[in-house]
């Protein structure tokens, strides 16, 4: 094994390597490190990263496996943080000059879990302005003159370029799934209170998730598991027992799951070869894969985001707003506009359609273990469209709170990839992942059959 193979180990194997003794923290770090300096100054991830920190971290791990004692799920192993999560030891700077050089006082929850874990937390990398719409200047790791997605970019490009294993990304629309699919990367969002945004900025209370990306299923998997948990300063965390969703990702389904694809209308925007490559993994599936047409009350609850949405951010923005109001983008204004037209009673009926949709779908996966859908509208769009791509295909899961999967299944006409996405019932998350799983094992299969 040469020392330059460290960086291409996933999670698992980083994790069990270092455990075994077979090579340090240290030696995986100084990879990763290497890997960065090679190729950032054009992918431009990282909005700040000390390597001597990610160092000093990683000779600690190596001392505390060395003594003899515990080790964490993913002790030594390195992860990135997307730069709306707070650290005590490094600034979070939310994508915004406004913010510049901001230092926290203490760590997100999800930053202390990762700790506990035995992480190495490398640095932050990039987001999208407040992680809204108005784009940074990270570019995407299969075509420098594209965009890697928004609004979790910086994560999503470190990832599929082997800066690290992990990283930590944030969803409100589609900014873990959409990022996912541009990159060729798994992108996972657990179930809304999944993961503890305590320490997290805040654009919507509603709608905000945390999630990850990760070069493999296991991997997105055992990282989810690790952030997760109870946190009562959460509104949205839940105290009940969570799935364990390694276990989820090993696990072998005991039936054939049932699979469904609902026709939305705006699928007319998906470009041609996502919506060949889709038939082509429906057709794959061997009939587990049932079509169904939407009521127009599922195909507005786009609508309902939206107005959610704006709202939302708006009242978390006013305070910036108001004293940076010439700093923040064209974008930003429009929402914060839009955000003040809407009234209270609309906001709360749109909070009651938002209740309903999580009861509808809570019976629909009494039927069904998953929903296939598109991640996206196909492959990445040139940086010269000036955003990060549409999220059209993300917001009814994103509003309804349930898991959803990106898995780097297709390649579209310029050989750039396109994401499938997967979305399973709330608080069943390693079900998903199971399904996912099974689904992965068929499209080989499949594969090997025709070869």
């Amino acid at each position: 094994m040469t020392k330059h193979d460290l960086s291409l180990f996933s999670a698992v194997q980083s994790a069990e390597g270092i455990r075994e003794g077979r090579f340090s923290s240290e030696a995986l770090v100084e990879d990763c490190l290497k890997r960065i300096e090679e190729t950032d100054s054009v992918l431009r991830a990282w909005a700040y990263l000390d390597a001597g920190l990610a160092l000093d971290q990683a000779r600690e791990l190596d001392r505390i496996r060395k003594a003899g004692r515990a080790t964490g799920p993913l002790h030594g192993v390195p992860v990135a943080l997307k730069d709306i999560v707070d650290t005590k030891d490094m600034p979070t700077q939310r994508g915004t000059p406004i913010f510049e050089g901001r230092q926290p006082e203490t760590d997100a929850r999800l930053v202390e879990l990762l700790r506990e874990s035995g992480a190495v937390i490398m640095g932050k990398t990039k987001t999208t302005e407040f992680a809204f719409m108005h784009p940074t200047d990270t570019t995407n790791p299969f075509d420098q003159n594209r965009t890697p997605g928004g609004s979790s970019s910086g994560s999503a490009a470190a990832v599929a370029a082997r800066h690290v294993p992990l990283a930590i990304g944030t969803q409100t629309g589609g900014s873990v799934i959409r990022p996912a699919s541009f990159c060729g990367v798994f992108g996972f969002k657990p179930t809304r209170g999944m993961i503890s945004r305590s320490g997290v900025f805040r654009t919507s209370v509603s709608l905000d998730h945390v999630g990850g990306f990760a070069n493999s299923l296991e991997d997105v998997a055992l990282l989810a598991d690790v952030v997760a948990g109870y946190d009562q300063s959460d509104p949205a965390s839940f105290a009940r027992p969570r799935a364990e969703m390694l276990t989820g990702a090993k696990a072998d389904v005991p039936v054939e799951p049932n699979i469904a694809w609902l026709d939305f209308p705006f699928n007319d925007r998906l470009d041609a070869d996502a919506l060949d490559g889709l038939n082509a993994v429906i057709d794959s599936l061997g009939g587990r894969v049932e079509r169904f047409s939407v009521s127009p009350q599922l195909a507005d609850l786009i609508n309902v985001h939206k107005t959610i949405y704006d709202y939302e951010i708006r009242q978390n923005m006013m305070e910036v707003s108001d004293a940076h109001w010439s700093e923040i983008s064209a974008e930003m204004h429009s929402a914060i506009n839009r955000g003040a037209n809407i009234s209270e009673a609309q906001y709360e009926d749109a909070l009651s359609v938002m209740a309903s949709a999580q009861g509808f779908f809570a019976e629909y996966f009494n039927e069904f273990d998953a929903i296939l859908a598109p991640a996206a509208t196909g492959e990445a769009v040139p940086l010269t469209v000036g955003h990060t791509g549409d999220s059209v295909f993300c917001l009814t899961w994103t509003l309804a709170g349930l898991p959803c999967l990106s898995l780097p299944l297709l390649v579209g006409q310029n050989d750039l990839p396109i994401g499938v996405q997967l979305i399973g019932a709330i608080e069943e998350d390693g079900r998903l992942l199971r399904t996912a799983s099974w689904v992965q094992r068929s499209l080989r299969a499949q594969e090997q059959k025709g070869e």
